[in-house]
């Protein structure tokens, strides 16, 4: 396939076809080949003066790198730092390992890519590029919300990050030791040995540090979840503030900021890594993590766990991965980054792992007992205990290490939240297309901040887990099945494969062909399908939540899929007096309309069509700009060439006219 030549700034040329643009006054509606007032697969555009101004002034990325670096700093965060270690210690450790590998492998790569894929070939963000399908109009809708539930709470984890760093510049690390009032039921993390009869009494001062200090947590939110914490509350403030500095200026600030927010975090996470392994007793921790449980392979709370751990993990199914994409040159390698950013995800995930397992090993050994799965309790606030109990074991500078620690932990989390806001950012820079960027990142991030004031309260683990569960993990689950069965069972495998191949020239393998059509969607609606035949009530530290918890659990699940329902239900609504068949294929995909142009003289059709509707056009408007209109059309039509690669629509609006394929393949205009 020929190369796409760049003719001139914002026009280029691959096989003959240019995305060259002549100029008229007056035009604000887009009639289509059928003479209707709106087109099909390219509604996307929503010809709309200001909406279009914002697309044709579409940024891309500074350099090849910065798209990588941007995914890496997005994929390898506190998913992988934060959320894996203790996702694995609750399921198991080597029982969810497993799982894990085999759903990134057949679930997680393929989901990435795809979405790689889409924002790449749609220069669009994530709502906008779900326009393809006239019915699924809202899975974009609910990717950004469930990015925004998850960058709600990853702010109160950064907020929790700046206070322990804050505190790691005392001459003694107050984790490291017990207060008095803790005598009888508290270890010092810089501990010795204690006796086997203490074992089920005592806890470390790292984890009585964390819930008693810290969070001054409550034992339960049946009476409320209190007020937020002032200190919490100044490093929240401070956290969004960060988001904001990177988010302001738009890809030119985050992808100059993303070489840091990606590169950093190793050095430090291989320097506790180092150090987490050379403690006693790491090894049965470490053993504990990578042992192999074949009988969790029949458990499917195992495998739904994985799923949604990996989701979390890559970023995929909350838009940040199709919205980073969107800035890339068009012919960019996507699938080469993809696999150099799942891989390194894994990586990450190992490394945390072991760190995490080694260091509850350690504690294991001194505390004399062999059953590592009951040396502390689990949950969110894992990290925050076992980390720190980690660093209060340097003989060399803990302080040191502790501040570069929680630096580290920061910087993971402002490349996790600037991605996921990004994608939350988009949806209204969609709509507001004329709001300055910063006025309206500075809208995004105080909204952002006053939600996330719920979750430094002495009831906000509670919430973190509430939300993370029906905000992030259920709504991601709903719409990672949509998604790809939006993509391969409605738009179609073959159409989506022909698009890619004139992107990236070359045919995407069997590998991606068999996940994406049977074995991703299968896997992923077996699981939802018995996670909710055997839901069971969601619980913290072995504690009901209250019955008014479960409620506004539900109603955020409702408000996260209620705008695919609401799209779906508007097609149901305006075509109800279409026959089954019509309205099936209005709302699965009215791109089909153009089927005739897959003859075997497509030719003849295209410029048929084709000087029929720059007629039609001319026609509509007897105010032209003044001077020669210039055409320039050039066509070179190759034997085997996908219908939806040379067949034209003309989207006609206030002084532009273009050529854009059905597929939306010539995409950038100036």
């Amino acid at each position: 396939m020929t190369k796409m030549e760049r003719i001139e700034d914002g026009i280029y040329r691959q096989n003959g076809y240019t995305n060259e643009a002549f100029q008229l006054d007056g035009f604000d509606s887009s009639p289509d080949f059928h003479g209707n007032t709106s087109l099909d697969y390219a509604t996307m555009t929503q010809l709309d003066k200001r909406q279009e101004q914002s697309e044709s002034l579409k940024a891309e990325w500074g350099g090849r790198l910065e798209f990588l670096m941007a995914c890496i700093a997005t994929s390898v965060g506190l998913g992988n730092v934060w959320r894996f270690p203790f996702t694995a210690y609750e399921n198991g450790g080597g029982a969810f390992l497993i799982p894990y590998i085999i759903v990134l492998i057949l679930v997680g790569k393929p989901f990435y890519l795809l979405e790689g894929l889409l924002g790449q070939f749609t220069s669009r963000s994530c709502a906008k590029t779900w326009y393809m399908t006239p019915a699924m109009k809202g899975l974009g809708y609910s990717q950004a919300f469930g990015a925004f539930c998850v960058v709600s709470y990853y702010s109160a984890l950064m907020a929790l990050t700046l206070y322990y760093f804050v505190s790691s510049f005392q001459s003694k690390l107050p984790w490291s030791f017990c207060r008095p009032e803790w005598k009888d039921y508290c270890i010092d993390s810089m501990f010795k040995n204690v006796s086997e009869d203490r074992i089920a009494t005592i806890q470390s001062s790292a984890e009585l540090y964390f819930r008693k200090i810290v969070l001054q947590e409550y034992a339960s939110i049946e009476n409320g979840i209190g007020v937020p914490s002032w200190h919490l509350s100044i490093c929240l403030f401070l956290s969004w503030v960060c988001v904001f500095g990177v988010l302001f200026r738009g890809v030119k600030s985050t992808g100059k900021a993303a070489y840091f927010l990606a590169l950093f975090p190793y050095i430090v996470m291989t320097a506790l890594l180092i150090r987490a392994v050379t403690l006693e007793g790491a090894v049965d921790g470490i053993l504990f993590f990578v042992t192999p449980k074949w009988d969790a392979l029949w458990k499917p709370t195992v495998w739904y766990a994985a799923i949604t751990q990996c989701f979390f993990s890559l970023s995929v199914c909350f838009g940040p991965i199709i919205n980073y994409s969107s800035y890339n040159n068009f012919e960019h390698r996507v699938d080469r980054d993809v696999m150099i950013v799942t891989t390194l995800d894994t990586f990450t995930s190992l490394i945390a792992g072991c760190t995490i397992f080694g260091i509850l090993g350690n504690l294991a050994h001194e505390m004399n007992t062999k059953d590592i799965a009951k040396v502390v309790r689990g949950g969110i606030g894992l990290a925050f205990i076992s980390y720190p109990d980690a660093l209060s074991r340097f003989t060399f500078m803990p302080q040191l290490f502790s501040i570069l620690f929680f630096i580290m932990m920061f910087v993971l989390g402002t490349g996790s939240s600037v991605a996921l806001c990004g994608a939350v950012f988009s949806i209204f820079r969609d709509h507001l297309p004329n709001m300055r960027q910063w006025l309206l990142v500075l809208c995004v991030t105080c909204f952002g901040f006053v939600v996330s004031l719920i979750y430094i309260t002495p009831g906000g683990q509670w919430f973190i887990m509430l939300i993370d569960y029906y905000g992030g993990t259920f709504v991601a689950i709903i719409v990672g099945v949509l998604e790809i069965a939006t993509i391969f069972w409605m738009y179609g495998l073959l159409n989506f494969l022909n698009d890619m191949e004139f992107m990236l020239g070359n045919r995407l393998g069997a590998y991606w062909r068999a996940c994406w059509l049977i074995i991703t969607p299968v896997l992923m609606i077996i699981i939802l399908i018995y996670t909710c035949a055997t839901y069971e009530p969601l619980m913290y530290d072995g504690e009901r939540f209250p019955d008014y918890a479960y409620g506004i659990g539900w109603f955020v699940l409702v408000l996260g899929i209620s705008p695919i329902a609401w799209w779906i239900g508007q097609k149901i609504i305006t075509n109800r007096t279409s026959s089954f068949t019509e309205m099936s294929h209005v709302m699965l995909n009215e791109v089909n309309k153009l089927s005739m142009l897959r003859s075997t003289k497509p030719r003849y059709v295209l410029f048929a069509l084709t000087f029929f509707t720059i007629i039609f056009t001319l026609s509509l408007t007897d105010k032209i700009k003044s001077g020669t209109v210039n055409v320039s059309l050039e066509f070179e039509f190759k034997e085997n060439a996908p219908a939806n690669s040379i067949a034209y629509y003309l989207i006609i609006h206030d002084r532009v006219i273009e050529y854009r394929s059905m597929s939306n393949v010539i995409h950038k205009i100036t």
